[in-house]
Order: C-alpha cells, then sequence, then structure tokens
C-alpha cells in the first residue's frame, strides 16, 4: 500500500507540473486510491453462509471527456487485490485475489466546472473482473463524489460508490484522488473591440456602443436618409437634410408635420396650403378654390341660382325655391321638415317621425285590440272566422295611413317543442299578411316575421301569461 501511495503522489505532481500547458481543458485524467468491501460467494453457493465479506485495496485511472458546463462522460478502469475477511473464513483470512473493473459513467456536476467545492452524482455501466477466480460480472455503479479546486484545472475529490451486481456481487468502492483536466483550443489573442458589432472598430467609430453604418462613422441612420439619428428631428422616417433629416414631401419647405396640405405646394403663411385664386383663403379652407370669392362666402363669389336669397353655396337646395330656416330647401306642408328629409311632404307631421302624421290613438287602439282578438285553432296557422273582422280594421288604417308600412309579428308560449313553436309563429304572421293582402293591401307595404317564445309579454308559469304570450302583433312605422 505505501508503494501505491507513492505512485499515486508522483503520478499528481506530474499532472500539477503539466496543467498550466492547456487552456479550455475539453479531457481530464483521474488517480484515486481505492477501498473496496463487497459480498464474494463462493461457487455453487446454495444459502448465505456461503458470502464472504470481502476487503481489498485498489487504484481507478479514469479518462474524463468534458461534454457541457456540467457533464462529464468518465472511463475509469480499476486494478486492486482482495481477500475473504476471517470473521467468515473460520478465523483464517482469505488469499488475496486480483480484482480488475472497467466501467463507463456519466457524472453531473452541482455547480459549472471550474467552482472551489462542486458535489457530483454519477451513474453507469460496468464490469468485475475476478481474475483468479475467472469469474466475470456486470455491474451499475452509482457514485455520489465531490470536487475540491486546489489550481487551475487541478482538483482533488474523494468518492463513494455502491456497485450493484447482476450475479449477487454487489459492493462499495471508496476512493480519494485527484484530477487534471487537459486539451482545447488554445487562447487566440481578443480581436480589435467592435462593441456594438456593426463593422467598424470602436477606435474609429463615432457610437461605439449603437449599430451603425460607415458613412457616418459608425453612428446609426434608422431611417436610411443620410442624417445620422442624433441630428436627424425624424429618426423614423426618411426626410431631407436641409430640414434636418424631416420629410416635406410636396417639396415647399415646410416639414410634412408642420405643413397643413403635405401634398400641395403651398406657402408658410397659409402653413404650407395654397391659394389657387389668390382670394387671401388658402384652399383647404376655400370652397371655390378656383374662383376668387369672399370670406362670408367661404372663398366663393356670390351667387344665388334659384332667387331664394341665400347664395348656392350655402343653400341646401340651390335649385329650388326655399326659406332661411330650412337652408334655402322647400317645404310644401310647412311642419318644419324640408320636402328631401320629408317622407310625407304634402301632409304634415312632426320631425320625429320623418314628417309624416302621427296616428291617432284610436287608429293605435284598433292596432292594439288586433293583438288580442286575432284568434287561431289551436296549434294551427288557420285564422278563427271571428279574426277576420279585426283584420279588417287593420287594413282600414293602412287604407287611412298609406304613407306608412306594416310589420306583422308572431309570438308563441313556451309550451311545445321550440323549433315547432318558431314555426308556427311565422306561420300565423304570413296568414295574417296574405288576408291583408286579399284585401287589397300592397304587399310591398307588409313585413312578417316569426319569433316563437323568445320575445315573451309576459310570465309563461300562468295560464294567463300563457294566454298574453300567444299573439300577432301590428306596428305602423315611417321608412
Amino acid at each position: 500500500m505505501k508503494h501505491l501511495f507513492t505512485v499515486f503522489c508522483l503520478v499528481l505532481a506530474l499532472l500539477f507540473i503539466q496543467q498550466e500547458a492547456f487552456a479550455q481543458p475539453k479531457h481530464g485524467f483521474t488517480v484515486r486510491a481505492l477501498w473496496y468491501n463487497y459480498e464474494n460467494p463462493e461457487p455453487e453457493w446454495e444459502n448465505w453462509d456461503d458470502i464472504f465479506e470481502t476487503e481489498g485495496r485498489g487504484i481507478e485511472l479514469a479518462y474524463n471527456r468534458v461534454l457541457d458546463e456540467h457533464a462529464i462522460l468518465v472511463v475509469p478502469v480499476k486494478l486492486g487485490t482482495a481477500r475473504k475477511s476471517s470473521e467468515r473464513n473460520n478465523g483464517i483470512p482469505g488469499r488475496n485475489e486480483l480484482l480488475a473493473n472497467l466501467d463507463a459513467q456519466m457524472q453531473y456536476s452541482l455547480f459549472k466546472h471550474g467552482r472551489l467545492i462542486n458535489p457530483y452524482a454519477a451513474l453507469g455501466v460496468g464490469t468485475t473482473w475476478n481474475v483468479d477466480d475467472e469469474h466475470f460480472d456486470f455491474n451499475i455503479p452509482a457514485s455520489l463524489g465531490i470536487n475540491i479546486r486546489l489550481a487551475k484545472n487541478l482538483y482533488a475529490n474523494a468518492q463513494t460508490q455502491y456497485r450493484f451486481s447482476l450475479e449477487d456481487r454487489p459492493g462499495w468502492h471508496h476512493g480519494i484522488g485527484g484530477t487534471v483536466f487537459f486539451g482545447g483550443d488554445e487562447e487566440e489573442p481578443a480581436p480589435p473591440s467592435d462593441r456594438d458589432a456593426d463593422g467598424i472598430l470602436d477606435i474609429t467609430d463615432a457610437c461605439p456602443d449603437i449599430p451603425g453604418v460607415a458613412a457616418l462613422n459608425g453612428c446609426p441612420d434608422r431611417d436610411g436618409d443620410g442624417v445620422g439619428d442624433a441630428d436627424d428631428k425624424c429618426p423614423d422616417v426618411a426626410g431631407v437634410a436641409a430640414l434636418m433629416g424631416c420629410p416635406d414631401r410636396d417639396s415647399d419647405g415646410i416639414t410634412d408635420a408642420e405643413d397643413t396640405c403635405p401634398d400641395q405646394a403651398g406657402i408658410a403663411a397659409f402653413k404650407g396650403c395654397p391659394d389657387t385664386d389668390g382670394d387671401g383663403i388658402p384652399d383647404n379652407l376655400d370652397k371655390c378654390p378656383r374662383e376668387a370669392g369672399t370670406a362670408a362666402l367661404q372663398g366663393c363669389p356670390v351667387r344665388d341660382r334659384d332667387g331664394d336669397g341665400i347664395a348656392d353655396a350655402d343653400d341646401r337646395c340651390p335649385d329650388q325655391y326655399g326659406g332661411s330656416a330650412l337652408r334655402g330647401c322647400p317645404d310644401r306642408d310647412g311642419d318644419g321638415v324640408a320636402d328631401g328629409d320629408d317622407r310625407c311632404p304634402d301632409k304634415a307631421g312632426p320631425a320625429s317621425n320623418k314628417g309624416c302624421p302621427e296616428i291617432k290613438a284610436e287608429d293605435k287602439a284598433k292596432l292594439e285590440r288586433a293583438i288580442k282578438l286575432v284568434q287561431f285553432q289551436t296549434g294551427k296557422s288557420t285564422l278563427l272566422a271571428s279574426s277576420y273582422k279585426v283584420l279588417d280594421e287593420v287594413v282600414s288604417v293602412m287604407n287611412q295611413y298609406p304613407e306608412y308600412s306594416l310589420n306583422i309579428g308572431g309570438h308563441t308560449d313556451n309550451v311545445g317543442d321550440d323549433k315547432m313553436n318558431q314555426e308556427l309563429s311565422e306561420r300565423r304572421a304570413k296568414a295574417c299578411y296574405e288576408y291583408l293582402v286579399s284585401k287589397g293591401v300592397n304587399a310591398a307595404r307588409i313585413e312578417y316575421a316569426g319569433y316563437g317564445e323568445t320575445k315573451p309579454r309576459a310570465t309563461n308559469a300562468t295560464a294567463a301569461g300563457r294566454e298574453q304570450n300567444r299573439r300577432v302583433e301590428f306596428e305602423l312605422y315611417v321608412k
């Protein structure tokens, strides 16, 4: 054992001497002294009395391949001797037996390589060969260990390992040793500095921390207009140098941001807008930009085609005689609604009703009565005879108000299938529609639709409520 320890120290010393010659290590070499403790059954063993505790010593040499900042592939070779414990061998120590191991393990460190203290775990596959007994066994070695950095790329380490055996020969391997890392690319001299990576070296870069262009000595020009961002008042929009990088689409010397008419060349007095007719009113405010006019008529000359005393520029109806109250438009029925907006230009009515006369209260009552009294055969769309008189009153109202249109809406309660209720409500509305048309009402004035049970008037929880919900509604309106 003394000789083994001496060899171990010499190897560590040689590795320490060499370690400074390598930069950015990719490889490693480990030397470790081992202590064994595992179970060794006798050949053709039949019970646990044939199992012997085996103790021994050895040395481990391992190649390490660095995979990333935490992971290392380790291929260790172990060689040593072991003997059976005297406790299970009638007090007589067993003979020394030569043991060899070859493994492949994946080692994962808790911290990145280079830490002063770095615990790790490893797991792999391996073999055990008892040379004297000519016995070969497969193992699964599982390890816990710790690396302690002594110098650059040189580490002391301690490891304990349990080897799971496929043939009832499990055991412990404990070791202490060291690892040196080496190899990899030689460090190259640092390239000339270019902090912003724009291809222009910092020594000549006027803006070394912001990517830029060579034409501006490395300073940025986001809009590519040749004016550096630091001097560009409009750094995100291409412009001209004369206006400090701001655009001027109409080339009138006024930047687009300050130009009220950026697409028409103008003058500064009118904020970049032209005055084509020279009347002192810029075109953007001139309603007659090609004819000189007056400010009172917003740049238009005085004209009054219909002779109503209202200039054409202000006259909503310049070809129809009208009054000033309706900006020059006529109102035949004198209801305050201009004929062009009046749906009933020959009958007075309020503006809220589009100039048409409102329906009288007694006629509204007829429509409301029809809602309650129009009846159908149960579950059908066939009108009862009692409904005809009621619908005739609806016809009379339609004839009295020819400017109005009628909307017929069918409704049901919630009894029965939703789809059937929808279809029934539409058929009932259609039946009323067909009756009114048959009595001479223009079909273009009537629309109908079914709403099923979706628009109840009252609760469907009571018979009275359901009766109110079974209805056909009649609504007159002005289009």
